[in-house]
């Protein structure tokens, strides 16, 4: 008896250190690749509802899965909807050239459907008063709103696997697009720029960079991609652990 009580002992602790403990991300927490939000007067949202896909680029240095994935967005007027599904996808870059002048995603590399219960929704969070955007249809709304939104998807049990290196470090795109009811969801600018443009779609195949619709000033979006090299846990979870059989001694 003793033996088996041991054992699950262990595999409790094994689940502890397997299991994230925390499913928010916070500033000050480590990260793999971070583009923070702006939540100044300078923000923008842009639409984000499926079929309208938005996409930006980061660099990979160490061949480790992306098991957590945190973005930001804000509604249209305020005017508070449901997320019903957040979609992700890693696609591998396409540089820029002679016939379309700016990077996008290729290949699809992974991608998968996150349902209510698979990502957790942070917020409100106060800003001033930030602006909003809809590409192709020309819309763009100065003060459009003034709360902002977090989020969450603590953990991937599918992830997908990096392979670039310090060496031979590769581009990747993280491409979102959510299904939402009652109200229209956009995802926000980052205060960062890295590189080259974020990119919007309608169909996953034709992409156009994203740009200040008054400045046309680059523009990327907020996002958070974990862990850290050095930090990733082991690889078990609740729904595919088998605990050992009680035997009566």
């Amino acid at each position: 008896m003793k033996t088996v009580v041991t054992t699950l002992m262990a595999v409790a602790v094994l689940v502890i250190l397997a299991v994230p403990v925390v499913a928010d991300w916070q500033e000050g927490d480590p990260y793999k690749w971070y583009q923070p939000p702006d939540l100044t007067d300078t923000g923008i949202d842009i639409y984000n509802v499926c079929p309208k896909i938005l996409a930006d680029d980061f660099l990979c240095t160490s061949p480790i899965p992306i098991t957590d994935v945190h973005f930001w967005g804000s509604w249209k007027d305020d005017q508070v909807g449901v997320i019903q599904l957040v979609h992700l996808s890693i696609h591998s870059n396409v540089p820029a050239d002679d016939q379309i002048p700016w990077s996008r995603p290729g290949q699809l590399l992974w991608q998968r459907d996150f349902w209510p219960g698979e990502f957790i929704v942070k917020g409100p969070i106060d800003s001033p008063r930030e602006d909003w955007m809809n590409t192709n249809i020309g819309e763009y709304s100065p003060d459009n709103h003034n709360l902002a939104w977090q989020i969450n998807i603590p953990y991937i049990e599918d992830p997908f696997v990096q392979e670039g290196t310090p060496d031979r470090p590769i581009i990747y795109w993280l491409d979102i697009c959510v299904v939402a009811e009652g109200g229209e969801w956009g995802w926000k600018t980052s205060t960062e720029q890295w590189i080259d443009d974020a990119v919007w779609s309608d169909d996953g195949v034709n992409w156009y960079p994203l740009k200040h619709p008054e400045t046309q000033e680059s523009l990327d979006l907020a996002f958070v991609i974990t862990p850290e090299p050095g930090t990733i846990s082991l690889p078990v979870s609740y729904t595919h652990l088998t605990l050992p059989t009680t035997e009566r001694v």
